[in-house]
């Protein structure tokens, strides 16, 4: 069963913390498709903790996060994965996979907007396709993993430092394809580079949830 797409994200009262020490709290926060965020911050401010808190990836500590349809119908918790596709420097390439083996794999379980050779020529390794991922340059895998994460069909992209490795071709590749391919979903960008997120309609800080910070 697949879910509705989602519309809008709703953070209320949110707080993640390690061991003792809070990383956050009290992130009431709302994202709305049609919409760019960028969330910003110091080194360790928790800005990609908040960024995978918001995907899913992991749980929050207290507070609560809801996901809505565009008639406010609320997604199960179960069916958000379904939506939400991200790129980050931590996250892994199959490197044992050629580009479009591993588009292949990704597709088995979320759904691609673009044949996968078209999704190769928009990130410019359709000459590069039938090589294992092990033997591409750090900008190669980068491009590979916004394809992915741009391409799939779901409505919830997640960027963290998108930017990573890439040169200027590749920086100016980059914004090509948020101007082209994002449209009417929720985009969320974790950066320090205003160059990553000057498209963006919504600068978030984290840091002012970083005054709430209280170890207990």
């Amino acid at each position: 069963m697949r879910s509705k797409h989602c519309q809008r994200i709703s953070l209320q009262k949110i707080g993640k913390r390690f061991n003792r020490d809070w990383i956050f709290r009290g992130v009431d926060l709302v994202f709305e498709s049609g919409n760019r965020y960028a969330l910003t911050g110091s080194n360790g401010s928790g800005k990609s903790t908040l960024l995978q808190l918001i995907g899913g990836m992991i749980q929050n500590s207290e507070g609560s996060i809801e996901y809505s349809d565009g008639s406010g119908v609320s997604i199960p918790q179960e069916l958000v994965h379904q939506e939400v596709s991200m790129a980050a420097p931590y996250l892994e390439l199959v490197e044992e996979m050629t580009a479009m083996e591993f588009l292949d794999f990704h597709q088995s379980f979320k759904k691609l907007s673009e044949s996968k050779l078209e999704i190769l020529n928009a990130v410019q390794l359709e000459n590069a396709a039938h090589k294992q991922i092990r033997y591409y340059s750090s900008g190669m895998k980068q491009r590979l993993k916004l394809a992915q994460a741009i391409f799939s069909e779901g409505s919830i992209i997640l960027l963290d430092e998108p930017t990573t490795n890439l040169d200027q071709s590749g920086i100016d590749l980059y914004e090509h394809l948020l101007n082209n391919n994002v449209r009417d979903r929720i985009l969320i960008i974790s950066s320090n580079e205003p160059r990553e997120y000057k498209q963006c309609n919504h600068v978030i800080s984290v840091e002012h949830y970083k005054q709430r910070n209280i170890v207990i």
